[in-house]
């Protein structure tokens, strides 16, 4: 979300490791490697924060969150999330695209590449997390360095730290 096609093209320029990975997915792969999904993670991190050192994509969320102070929009997807995405790509591009002129194409269950059958359609399966609303009752952070009180909102609160505090959830 929030970007586009000349921000990736200009990190695919100087990201070249993603170009195997990407040349593997489309040729109608089994299933997705963990070393595959390492680059992707890799380079979705570079596209949200390119001085970012971080390799899981799940800490680069926290990072951008709590530290760096960006909106739940301006920050990465899970892991869950990406990897129900690239295996949603990984079907139309190295499945569906890739047999497009074979007259009776081989093609596996969509249910296996990141979709889910409601009814008589195929929608979307975004992440096999469960919802935020359903497993935190609140999202708190707060700019605390070392000791929370006064006007840290886990204090206010009356909340312990969590990792989303720039202590880490360190504070004494």
């Amino acid at each position: 979300a929030g970007r586009g096609k000349k921000s990736a093209w200009e990190l695919w320029n100087v990201f070249p490791q993603v170009t195997s990975v990407f040349v593997k997915l489309m040729s109608t792969p089994d299933g997705i490697e963990d070393d595959c999904m390492a680059v992707i993670e890799r380079f979705v991190i570079l596209l949200y924060d390119r001085t970012s050192g971080l390799m899981d994509v799940n800490e680069a969320r926290k990072d951008l969150f709590s530290r760096k102070s960006r909106t739940l929009e301006n920050i990465p997807p899970t892991r869950a999330a990406l990897l129900q995405h690239t295996q949603r790509a990984v079907y139309q591009a190295g499945h569906i695209w890739s047999q497009v002129i074979v007259n009776d194409p081989v093609l596996p269950s969509p249910s296996e590449w990141g979709w889910e059958r409601e009814g008589n359609c195929w929608k979307p399966k975004w992440t096999t997390l469960p919802q935020a609303k359903d497993s935190c009752y609140e999202l708190i952070h707060c700019s605390c360095k070392k000791e929370c009180k006064g006007r840290w909102k886990c204090f206010r609160n009356n909340l312990d730290c969590t990792g989303l505090c720039n202590c880490g959830g360190n504070c004494k």
